[in-house]
């Protein structure tokens, strides 16, 4: 049961470690500005286990640049704490001109589990340095242009996804690297609670991830973004090995509120 649960608050999580792109198709407009914030519920099956947040803060600075400052959170709901309590937290830093991540941390609160990472990136020398509480540092060599798993989903609403098929772009989390790849795979019209919309369905290559989803075989992640230049993400869904989880958009709000519409709203 707990690891059921555990994969669920895992989904928003992980599956950010899989979205990349291809830095010349990178606009110069952001569709996302300061005061954004995505609402989410979690749901195993047709059980509702909890609640997400993908939110853009006032901007910042960082090692004296400035910088987005891009937070994720993810909490179970009070019937789900009863068994496997979640309260878990993801700020990232990256610059204004979205060209690499600054700094990225991970507050992690899952049952017993308790982490608390830093990662310092360093790009005068190429290299980030990780931490999780008072850990001995880990430093490992960076490619250019890389990002930490937060804000490289910020990155990809840069991107050209509807003329390009296929992306690829490096990530870490501070302990490892990863290139991968992601995939567009159709276009589809979906009806989550925050309205209709017209997306682009998404599919990352999974082949070096590890985890649950690499012990399934035909295990998949699929996400549904907004069809035009905001890409908002709608809905996301996977199959594992321990199940299937989805993760549902039912509101928007701050900066950009006004201009999110959904098919219904306009009719």
């Amino acid at each position: 049961m707990r690891r059921l649960l555990s994969t669920i608050f895992h989904l928003l999580f992980f599956v950010s470690m899989s979205v990349f792109g291809s830095p010349a198709a990178a606009a110069e407009h952001h569709p996302f500005q300061p005061g954004e914030k995505m609402h989410f519920v979690l749901k195993y099956g047709a059980i509702s286990a909890g609640a997400a947040t993908l939110e853009v803060h006032e901007m910042d600075e960082i090692q004296g640049v400035e910088a987005y400052h891009f937070v994720m959170t993810a909490r179970s709901n009070s019937f789900i704490d009863l068994f496997f309590k979640v309260r878990d937290r993801i700020d990232s830093y990256a610059d204004a001109k979205m060209n690499h991540s600054l700094y990225y941390k991970k507050d992690q609160k899952e049952g017993k589990t308790r982490r608390n990472i830093k990662v310092d990136f360093d790009w005068e020398k190429n290299e980030s340095t990780y931490v999780n509480f008072d850990t001995e540092p880990k430093v490992i060599s960076l490619l250019p242009g890389t990002f930490d798993p937060l804000s490289v989903y910020y990155y990809s609403r840069l991107l050209d996804f509807e003329n390009v098929g296929e992306f690829e772009h490096p990530v870490t989390d501070g302990e490892k690297n990863l290139m991968g790849i992601m995939r567009v795979i159709g276009k589809e019209t979906i009806h989550v609670p925050a309205g209709t919309f017209e997306t682009l369905v998404l599919e990352p290559d999974l082949q070096n991830v590890e985890g649950v989803f690499s012990k399934k075989p035909r295990a998949k992640i699929k996400l549904w973004v907004t069809n035009d230049a905001r890409r908002l993400l709608v809905q996301m869904k996977s199959k594992a090995i321990v199940g299937s989880f989805v993760a549902e958009l039912i509101a928007v709000e701050g900066h950009l509120s006004e201009k999110v519409s959904s098919l219904k709203n306009s009719e």
